[in-house]
């Protein structure tokens, strides 16, 4: 019998470690001063910096990046969802309050290219840096026969920290306070689904196609990486009482709002207050004829994250968002309400 290898197999170690030293320079750029180890190891060392934080309190979340990795897939371009990646991750655990510290992702694909990863965990890597976290691990699972050999999927882990006194969970918001959001840099990480069902299947639309109202390809509009808004809470936070913090992701502003409000409040959302909706959303109701109730529970509609404070400090509020670089508004306010924990008026 001829002898069967790993290779033959499916699985290329030596692509994997071709891999490894591709990458090596770039997570590098990511490491803080309390990483302790290189990649390599079976286990990643962070030291944390006890002496910033009374009472430190690690926060962590995951998230992947769905079915947006299709749109990457069809293009070929793969250096933007590592962003989203880190993005979707950040954000979350951003709206306890912590400072992210590191990072870790998993790679899964039929065939491993060392390039194409390479881009993969270039994104990554930059997301990071926009968060002024570490990439300090990761793992890379080639998997023949159970991934298409030109598809992967993404999945991350991010870890921060916050001093326990300074969390913020939302029991303190009040009627009267100020609902700020914060414009999202598009589609973000959600509701890809239905974009591709209205987009693609319904308007015979391909990732080529240029759309004037976008003045770019719709693939280009749809690998637009989601926001980082870790810099901009950092700004707010050192000028005013932050009361309670939300990532705008999938079920939209109704879908994540009330996860932060005490019992008893809602919130009121001016429709229109952040503008004309965003073209590209507009473009997926028209060709889809999508209720507008049903956008609203699926994307972000251009707001992917609130932040509530006290009424006398919406304006500055706003003002040190946009001196960052996030363009914000006041898109509502806090109020006694019954089960209908969101209302648009």
């Amino acid at each position: 019998m001829k002898p069967i290898t790993y290779k033959q197999a499916g699985v290329d170690i030596d692509e994997g470690e071709r891999l490894v030293k591709l990458i090596s320079p770039i997570v590098a750029r990511t490491f803080r001063k309390e990483v302790l180890a290189d990649i390599g190891s079976f286990g990643a060392l962070f030291r944390l910096d006890l002496k910033k934080y009374r009472q430190p309190v690690l926060v962590s979340g995951t998230d992947g990046v769905g079915t947006k990795l299709k749109i990457a897939f069809l293009t070929g371009k793969y250096d933007t969802v590592g962003i989203d990646l880190v993005a979707m991750c950040v954000n979350d655990i951003l709206t306890l309050g912590a400072e992210p510290l590191f990072f870790l992702d998993y790679y899964a694909t039929g065939a491993l290219s060392a390039e194409k990863a390479r881009d993969v965990v270039k994104g990554i890597a930059d997301g990071c840096l926009e968060a002024g976290c570490s990439l300090i691990g990761g793992e890379t699972a080639e998997m023949p026969g159970f991934y298409d050999v030109d598809e992967f999927d993404l999945a991350g882990f991010s870890v921060g920290v916050v001093d326990r006194k300074k969390v913020i969970d939302g029991k303190s918001i009040r009627p009267g306070d100020a609902v700020i959001g914060v414009l999202s840099s598009g589609i973000h990480s959600n509701g890809y689904s239905l974009v591709r069902k209205v987009l693609f299947d319904h308007a015979k639309m391909s990732v080529d196609t240029f759309v004037p109202e976008l003045n770019q390809t719709l693939g280009e509009a749809l690998l637009t990486p989601t926001r980082i808004y870790v810099k901009g809470v950092a700004a707010v936070g050192r000028k005013v009482k932050i009361k309670g913090m939300a990532h705008i992701t999938g079920g939209g502003i109704p879908g994540n709002l009330p996860r932060i409000l005490p019992s008893g409040l809602r919130a009121s959302i001016f429709r229109n207050s952040w503008g004309e909706m965003p073209a590209l959303f507009s473009l997926v109701q028209k060709l889809g004829s999508v209720p507008e109730n049903d956008m609203e529970k699926t994307f972000n509609m251009g707001i992917g994250y609130v932040i509530v404070v006290s009424p006398k400090d919406a304006d500055a509020s706003v003002a040190h968002l946009k001196k960052s670089g996030y363009p914000a508004y006041q898109i509502g306010f806090i109020e006694q309400g019954g089960k209908q924990r969101v209302r648009y008026v």
